[in-house]
This record gives C-alpha cells, structure tokens and sequence, in this order.
C-alpha cells in the first residue's frame, strides 16, 4: 500500500486524505519537508492558490516540492492545485509561484467567483463507462498545453465557443480543474494511486 502525503498547507485536505484511503493508499498531511521526503506521491488539494504559494514558501517547502516533482515523484493537483502545478499561470499575482511540472498555461478563477460554482458531467479518458460528476468551486482551466501533455478531459461550452481543458496528465503529473474528492466518486484518485504504486515499482 503507497504512502501518499496531502499537502495540508490549506484546502480541502481531509476530503482527499478520505478519497485516498477508500482507494487503497495510506494517506497522511504533509506540511514539513521532512514528511513531505517519507511519502511516495502527493496530493495538492483545492483552496487559494496565492495563499498555498505563500504558505509554501513560508514553510520552506516550496524548494523540496520542485526537487520531488523533478525527481520523478507522483503528484495530483485538484483546482488550486492544478495551478501549483502549471509551468505559467494566467491572471496570477506578480509575485505568485508554482510547483511547476506540467507543460501548460493554466488561467486561475477561469469558470467566474464562488458564487458562480456549478457542477457538471464530464467524459474522462480511461474512465468510458461512466462520466466523472465535476465540481468547479472558482476553477480554473487550461489555456495550452505542451506536446508532452495527455488531456484527459474537456468541459464543452454551452454557447457554442471552444471547449476548455479540465484535467491532464503529463508523466507522473495528474491535474484536474474540478474536485473529485467532494462526490464520492473515487476513479481519480484510484487512478493517482496506480500511477504511485507505479513509479514506486519502476524505483525499485
């Protein structure tokens, strides 16, 4: 059974740490570089994503996260954490950083304000025969990705204009713009505990 930390800096970390569990994975908050160096994969949760930048960088773990994410390391973000995950973000602070990892342009608060929250059914790559129920609370969406980038989910826009990307994998990397931790429904985390015991497999 993977060992996978939640990054418990702010969000919704125990409805992950939930997730994790009713997958099969030991799940623990991380918040120090020294948990974050005994996990096999990481979660970054939802929450503010200017706020999660900060606090990482107040911790001192903003460094650690970057060598893990380089070394190989699995990491799922789900919507804030989608954008710590992003090489380049849109309508960011000056100053705000990221994780980085995912060869793509992700634009924060993309679906509109909290009061604009809205869930919907969504065909995901692997998972045919049946939808993922999405749950956008200010998510964002990706603008771009790089060649290397797989999407593995397209929210279609009701007027017509282009659809826009909801969830990606690069690698070791899994990204979603909506919070499958909140529906009951754990194919993406039981998909983010393959890709750990995975690489876990592949190391040893």
């Amino acid at each position: 059974m993977p060992t996978i930390g939640v990054l418990a800096l702010q969000g919704d970390v125990r409805e992950h740490q939930i997730a994790l569990a009713e997958a099969d994975a030991l799940a623990r908050p991380v918040r120090r570089a020294e948990e974050l160096a005994e996990v096999d994969g990481l979660v970054i949760p939802g929450g503010e994503s200017t706020t999660m930048s900060n606090l990482a960088l107040a911790f001192d773990l903003m460094e650690p996260l970057r060598a893990r994410v380089a070394a190989g390391m699995p990491v799922y973000g789900s919507c804030a954490g989608m954008i710590m995950l992003a090489d380049k973000i849109l309508d960011g602070r000056d100053d705000q950083q990221t994780v980085g990892g995912i060869d793509m342009v992700v634009r924060r608060n993309a679906f509109g304000r909290q009061n604009e929250s809205f869930e919907s059914e969504i065909a995901f790559k692997g998972f045919e025969d049946e939808p993922v129920h999405g749950v956008f609370i200010r998510a964002p969406w990706v603008e771009s990705v790089g060649a290397s980038v797989e999407v593995l989910a397209e929210l279609p826009a009701a007027d017509g204009a282009e659809s826009r990307i909801v969830a990606v994998r690069q690698g070791n990397l899994l990204a979603t713009s909506f919070h499958p931790e909140l529906t009951g429904d754990h194919r993406v985390h039981a998909l983010f505990v393959r890709m750990v015991e995975e690489a876990v497999r592949a190391r040893a």
